[in-house]
């Protein structure tokens, strides 16, 4: 007769990997739903199902917490750039995907929330770039530094890109309170008509 099987035990480095997800997804959903300076630590770890000890373990506080959390954001909603943008061979044509992908993908629950309003206010200005690079705006100047090619007279590519982004943000911003994407898609694909040579 065989022995019942014992379940294998985790490892410390899956049991760690485990309580940063868990921290992390918990203060996910805090900090999109109440804003990070409604939401206490006592709440995160109660949530969790973790120690404070574990908290202070992995994140030296609140704020770097939030940081990890706005990273990860930031690099879902590049994933879904390029995901869309990469669809398409064309300079031009994959500015648009890229623009409608970034726009569907700040559309998801909280996204808005944390990148362009919480994060502005939590985090220094030289993280919040970070964010916005890693987010859309890296990809965004690549995106039109192809499109454009070699047009003359050169275009300031670099602050060219920066008016874009803020654009995309404001239209980020009213898409996900509610605001239909439509009329917005369709203000990108005139001004992206206007900068890019047919």
């Amino acid at each position: 007769m065989q022995s019942p099987r014992t379940p294998q035990r985790r490892s410390q480095g899956e049991r760690t990997d485990a309580t940063r997800a868990a921290l992390m997804s918990t203060a996910r959903a805090l900090f999109e739903t109440r804003g990070f300076a409604a939401t206490g630590t006592p709440e995160i770890v109660a949530a969790a199902n973790v120690t404070r000890g574990a908290l202070y373990h992995h994140f030296a506080d609140k704020t770097e917490l939030f940081h990890a959390v706005v990273r990860q954001v930031a690099q879902e909603v590049a994933d879904e750039i390029a995901q869309g943008a990469r669809r398409h061979k064309k300079p031009a044509a994959a500015l648009l995907a890229g623009a409608q992908a970034y726009f569907a993908a700040m559309a998801a629950e909280g996204r808005a929330r944390l990148l362009l309003l919480e994060a502005p206010v939590v985090l220094s200005a030289e993280q919040v770039m970070e964010l916005s690079d890693l987010a859309g705006f890296q990809a965004l100047q690549e995106g039109l530094q192809a499109a454009l090619g070699d047009s003359k007279p050169a275009a300031p590519l670099r602050e060219l890109s920066a008016l874009l982004s803020a654009a995309f943000d404001r239209a980020a911003l009213a898409i996900a309170r509610g605001e239909p994407a439509a009329p917005y898609e369709q203000a990108v694909r005139l001004l992206i008509s206007r900068l890019v040579p047919a």
